[in-house]
């Protein structure tokens, strides 16, 4: 009989879980010498644990199924956190591995000894298990597998003692077929579909599933039909979009956007997505930012089919024979002169090949994605689910393990690259095919103009300021790169920056462009951000709209 690892490891295989991203202890040996005995089993070394994290989270969200991870101890688990996080808030499956000292060993307090199930409710808040012998091992790893891969999808946590590990007897399980999630019940559809025959303004927010062809379809029907406006989450975790696609706006980041985006409103329905909240509490602000008199309806629960629900709600409105408004294809042309983020945005929708997979971290640099991207060609993008950064490298890898046959472009600031850049080691290692650009504005911008917005002084003293600003020394991403096996390039012109692009997009394997560009929300921008978000409630709401649509289209 196989081992508890040997079991494990066909386990998982059985049930279609392929890769697993690791970064290994010694309470892991036994699992690490039992990837031989799987040749189903792909074992992606990371080296940091939110790369590993991180890579089965962009892996799952490609492949619409679990990766898992192999982590070592709590500490490890800690490591990985921040992108666990990230796919907790995304609804993505992942069967979290955790090892643990042996049952026996546990009570003398050893140096690495920590409470792992407490620190794994964090971020695996609905399946945390620590495996009590080798014989039911194989039980609970399908338990955590049920749990990962349901609706909606989950971080499952498996803590795996070694000596549950290296056990004799240990019983591959195969795994019962996943559910069928139901769609929206008859009187759900009824009361939303006169919610909309109302007459009044009705909004449908999109989310999750809803986010693909054919739940975006369904919606564009639906806005052609009857006049309903289509909005998606401020951070999708997968947003299929581009020319032939329906477009969706998203809704913005900064709450005073949009309060402005949802104003006039009357009914607003969820489609596997929540009701929208300021993402952190301002002084005198409301952090809810449905508007006063709207009713929220829910079409879709994230455990409940969203793209039937909204099939039902077509046929309910007499829609399915609409015809829905798809994005015209349309690039902008090539930027030249000195480079700016936006002109490094222009480049991408310029050059955008076909299924390419963009994962947005770009944060303030990336405030113009949207628009010179909208008309490329068919494209997915990943976005920053939870808000942790450090997501975009690890994600890009993987986005490539999963579908190798798509160009993967990460786009990250440099404040989030520096937090997960051991990921471009994987790359090397892996071979992956991932353009990696990262924006070097020499800033944490995003926080400059927090520290502004949250009313923590004006402008802030030296000692503030230091905390947020990356000069000195100033980071030299291609030489680092260049360091962990990837080529890379370093340019501060547009002309140069196309050329380098076109380069990566035509070559396989991992390249890194490092964009040097001032800050987009700089100088004069920065000051008068705060005072132009306080007077857009007073602003009639064309010009407010206006004023939106040139900062953050």
């Amino acid at each position: 009989m196989p081992n508890g690892a040997q079991a494990l490891l066909q386990t998982l295989a059985d049930a279609g879980i392929e890769v697993c991203f690791s970064n290994p202890g010694t309470s892991e040996m036994h699992f690490v010498a039992a990837l031989d005995s799987e040749p189903r089993m792909r074992a992606v070394l990371c080296l940091f644990e939110g790369v590993a994290t991180g890579a089965a989270d962009g892996y799952a969200r490609m492949a619409g199924k679990p990766a898992a991870t192999l982590l070592h101890l709590g500490c490890g688990l800690g490591n990985g956190l921040a992108n666990l996080h990230n796919a907790r808030k995304g609804k993505v499956p992942v069967v979290n591995i955790v090892g643990d000292h042996a049952t026996f060993h546990v009570p003398l307090d050893a140096q690495l000894q920590s409470d792992i199930g407490t620190v794994a409710r964090n971020v695996s808040p609905g399946f945390v298990r620590t495996s009590q012998n080798t014989a039911a091992l194989c039980a609970d790893a399908v338990d955590a597998i049920v749990a990962a891969r349901g609706l909606p999808g989950q971080v499952a946590t498996l803590i795996l003692p070694a000596d549950v590990s290296w056990g004799e007897g240990g019983i591959p399980c195969p795994p019962p077929a996943p559910p069928v999630p139901p769609p929206a019940d008859a009187a759900t559809v009824a009361a939303i579909a006169a919610a909309i025959g109302s007459g009044e303004n009705c909004a449908l927010l999109l989310g999750g599933q809803a986010l693909c062809e054919p739940g975006l379809l369904a919606a564009a029907k639906l806005a052609a039909h009857s006049g309903v406006k289509l909005f998606c989450e401020v951070f999708p975790t997968r947003l299929e979009r581009g020319a032939g696609l329906p477009a969706v706006e998203r809704i913005a980041y900064l709450a005073e956007m949009a309060t402005l985006q949802l104003s006039g409103i009357a009914h607003l329905i969820l489609v596997d997505a929540k009701s929208p909240v300021s993402f952190f509490a301002y002084p005198g602000k409301a952090s809810e930012l449905v508007p006063a008199g709207c009713t929220v309806h829910t079409l879709a629960r994230p455990d409940q089919d969203a793209i039937a629900s909204l099939q039902r709600l077509v046929e309910a409105l007499g829609a399915a024979a609409a015809t829905p408004a798809l994005q015209p294809a349309q690039r902008p042309s090539r930027p030249r002169g000195r480079l700016t983020a936006p002109k490094v945005c222009k480049a991408l929708g310029h050059l955008l090949p076909e299924r390419a997979i963009v994962i947005d971290e770009a944060i303030t640099s990336g405030l113009m994605l949207g628009v010179m991207t909208a008309g490329a060609t068919r494209h997915d993008l990943l976005t920053l689910t939870g808000g942790a950064i450090g997501q975009a490298l690890p994600n890009a890898v993987g986005a490539a393990i999963a579908c190798p046959d798509r160009k993967v472009i990460a786009l990250v600031g440099d404040g989030s690259a520096m937090y997960t850049l051991q990921a471009l080691w994987t790359m090397a290692r892996e071979r992956l095919d991932v353009v990696a650009i990262i924006f070097n504005n020499a800033s944490y911008s995003v926080l400059n103009v927090e520290l502004d917005r949250v009313g923590a002084g004006s402008g802030g003293g030296p000692k503030a300021r230091a905390q947020l600003d990356l000069h000195g020394p100033t980071l030299d991403f291609s030489a680092l790169a260049r360091g962990m096996g990837v080529p890379a390039v370093r340019t501060d012109r547009a002309g140069d920056f196309c050329k380098a692009l076109e380069h990566a997009l035509a070559h396989p394997g991992p390249r890194l462009i490092e964009a040097v560009i001032p800050e987009s929300l700089g100088g004069a921008k920065r000051k008068v951000l705060p005072w132009l978000l306080r007077s857009l409630p007073n602003l009639p709401k064309p010009l407010a709209l206006a004023l939106k649509r040139k900062l953050a289209p």
